[in-house]
């Protein structure tokens, strides 16, 4: 899932984000459904939300991801239940399997702007961070910190915005070894391959590594409830040795179908609607938010 724009769930590339689709979550009165199946017709009064099945922290089929709680809020505010359409494969083939074979008919977490498909008013917007011990001796604030050359291990997302500043600074060969046994060297050849969150955060509160660099929605969960570990937002002034600018920062929106314009109107109007709720399921999963502007 490369593309130019971010390292997205539901996508992905080299400078970016990361996306997906979800379920249902917590403490709406709205009721979701468990099950679907290709052959439910569209029903005006259900949501049916592509859903991936296990990408903790976003979307889990315990329903305990935060997108499955804004999934929930959305279709709430739409006065629809939601109906999620579970995918066992990883949230980068949400779009492909599911909601371009009309299986289901929305998918969360996609970068603003993916022309994949049409997507919303972007509905949070958040960095990349840099995961350190509340207790080290680095000082790593941005891609400048001197520090960054004295951290022992970095442990970062292969084709993200990490690597391209890494290999800048002439520090991914450095790395390479270490953010390959993250995945215990499984090889990324005609697969695609995730490292699993928690693990690149546990790694940092246990020593393993100095640093991890990763989107502040995959791994603030995990920083939240350690107390050994801090986030550091990086901040959106990076450029790579060409002088092109490398996005650390990047505006989540939920996607349709092109044609789906009525449906996106509706979306739109709830994501204004469910703006504090939306705002209270961020807050509580720890994600640091960065100012949003419109379509960016």
């Amino acid at each position: 899932m490369f593309r130019t724009k971010s390292f997205s769930r539901v996508e992905c590339w080299l400078p970016g984000a990361l996306a997906l689709a979800v379920a249902v979550g917590a403490g709406f009165p709205v009721k979701a459904a468990n099950t679907a199946s290709q052959d439910i017709a569209p029903d005006p009064s259900i949501l049916r939300v592509c859903a991936a099945a296990n990408e903790h922290p976003y979307s889990t089929r315990d329903e305990r991801g935060f997108e499955n709680k804004i999934a929930k809020a959305i279709a709430e505010a739409m006065g629809r239940t939601p109906l999620f359409v579970w995918h066992n494969k990883p949230a980068i083939y949400l779009v492909r399997d599911k909601l371009n074979m009309h299986v289901c008919d929305v998918v969360m977490g996609v970068d603003t702007g993916d022309e994949r498909v049409a997507t919303s008013e972007p509905y949070y917007r958040a960095p990349y961070v840099f995961v350190e011990r509340v207790e080290s001796d680095l000082n790593i604030t941005s891609w400048e910190s001197p520090d960054l050359v004295k951290a022992d291990k970095i442990g970062f997302v292969p084709g993200s915005p990490a690597q391209v500043m890494l290999t800048k600074l002439d520090l991914f060969n450095v790395h390479f070894n270490y953010m390959n046994s993250l995945t215990n060297f499984k090889s990324r050849r005609n697969q695609y391959t995730r490292i699993d969150p928690k693990r690149l955060i546990g790694e940092v509160a246990d020593g393993t590594s100095d640093l991890a660099v990763a989107f502040a929605p995959e791994v603030a969960r995990y920083v939240k409830v350690n107390p050994k570990l801090k986030m550091v937002v990086i901040p959106d002034n990076n450029v790579r040795v060409d002088g092109e600018k490398v996005p650390h920062h990047f505006s989540q929106s939920i996607a349709v179908r092109k044609e789906d314009a009525a449906l996106l109107d509706a979306i739109n109007l709830a994501i204004e609607k469910a703006r504090p709720q939306i705002r209270e399921i961020l807050t509580e999963e720890g994600i640091p938010l960065v100012e949003t502007s419109s379509r960016s």
